[in-house]
């Protein structure tokens, strides 16, 4: 079984909605975990917009990385460019993956529902991101 970090700044939106596609995708081929270099709770509005698409994350939580330290990683997934520069150090041969999402919990739209098409913009990135990464990696 691989083991998946999937790495961002507050571990509340993308690092999140990525965690619920990689478990979705993957199946029993993986552990998935995200985090943040801090962390900023769970997003509600990502946890809507997952429900929304059929993937329920409303019992993640906000995980620092430091609490994984010690985990054998065959995957480490950076998911913006805060997270990259700052991603500790994991002793082990851990293939590192990155891409740059749009924060969505930084857009600032004039109605809720601006914001919300925001979501499920960069959430369709992410689920497309993660569906080619479980096909090409596991």
């Amino acid at each position: 079984m691989k083991n998946i970090l999937v790495l961002c700044t507050g571990n509340s939106c993308r690092s999140q909605i990525a965690e619920g596609y990689l478990r979705h995708f993957a199946g029993n081929k993986a552990n998935i975990y995200s985090a943040g270099v801090e962390t900023h709770g769970v997003n509600p509005k990502a946890i809507a917009t997952m429900k929304e698409d059929g993937i329920d994350i409303s019992e993640h939580t906000s995980n620092n990385v430091n609490e994984y330290l010690d985990i054998n990683f065959d995957f480490v997934i950076t998911v913006c460019d805060n997270a990259k520069e700052r991603c500790p150090y994991f002793s082990t041969d851990a293939k590192k993956f990155h891409y740059n999402f749009p924060d969505p919990a930084k857009f600032q739209g004039t109605t809720e529902e601006e914001t919300m098409a925001e979501f499920r913009r960069v959430r369709t990135m992410i689920k497309n991101y993660c569906k080619e990464f479980v096909e090409g990696n596991l």
